[in-house]
């Protein structure tokens, strides 16, 4: 069911062990949840022998979930989520693949000339591989999800990749090209923000678009927009405000931040219980 969400909280736009923290860190703690991460850097080996880096983060036989960077790459923001996610509920283990092979975006041009330079089937190929790391290393199920580019892709692995548990996508839909959400095999939750302008992409008709694709696949699935949100509106380090204020998304709405987090957390767990 596609939902729209009201909130009523002021307008507001990373093997060890993580230090007890409240599962939803405000933005001012949400920086140093990154830079003090134990996060251990692997490699891991596709079936066409390309070998990526990835980051893992969590306990060992955890359910594991794939973290799908945004366009800028594997940078703070992406590496706060894997944290964040690392520890909701009785703890995931997060898993972030380098898919720009250690290359980070330090502003838009370069994001956006990254992100034109995918190689979207190889990205697909490092999730699936990603998957099958986490599965063969004590997890015994695993999901995927994203934010922005990786959103879309979340999306195209309960498409094309096998054995995929479960996914939660934030403002992102694959292209047709890549694939279509009318054959997704795993249970779909995804995120919008109203005020979202990237048409056809993470806008509100492409959010509509994906829930009727979900419809006709059958599975479970839940859509849901945030209204007064723009997009990338998880983003919650102080850098993070910043730079979406600087592409001109000045909102804040930590109350949607919580409730997606909340929403998150109950998917996953429901799904990936062993």
């Amino acid at each position: 069911m596609l939902r729209f969400v009201k909130s009523s909280a002021p307008k507001f736009f990373a093997t060890k062990p993580l230090r007890t923290i409240s599962p939803f860190a405000s933005r001012f703690s949400v920086r140093s949840m990154a830079d003090s991460a134990p996060f251990n850097k692997i490699q891991i080996q596709r079936d066409d022998n390309t070998t990526f880096d990835a980051y893992v983060i969590g306990k060992e036989d955890a359910p594991g979930i794939v973290v799908l960077q945004e366009w800028w790459g594997v940078d703070f923001e992406i590496k706060n989520h894997a944290a964040m996610i690392s520890q909701l509920g009785r703890g995931f283990k997060a898993l972030i693949p380098d898919l720009y092979r250690g290359k980070v975006g330090l502003d838009v041009a370069e994001a956006q000339h990254l992100f034109e330079g995918l190689d979207w089937p190889g990205a697909v190929k490092d999730i699936h591989a990603s998957v099958d790391w986490l599965k063969a290393h004590g997890s015994k199920k695993a999901g995927v999800t994203g934010f922005c580019m990786g959103g879309a892709l979340a999306i195209a692995s309960s498409v094309l990749v096998p054995h995929v548990d479960a996914v939660v996508a934030f403002y992102g839909v694959p292209s047709s090209e890549l694939a279509d959400p009318a054959q997704a095999k795993a249970p779909v939750q995804a995120h919008f923000g109203e005020l979202d302008n990237f048409v056809g992409f993470s806008d509100v008709t492409a959010a509509k678009a994906l829930e009727e694709k979900l419809k006709a696949s059958g599975i479970p699935h839940e859509v849901h927009i945030y209204p007064g949100n723009s997009h990338a509106f998880m983003n919650r380090s102080p850098e993070g405000i910043n730079r979406r204020k600087n592409m001109g998304l000045p909102d804040e709405d930590e109350a949607s931040v919580q409730l997606a987090w909340s929403r998150f957390q109950s998917w996953m767990t429901q799904y990936l219980s062993n």
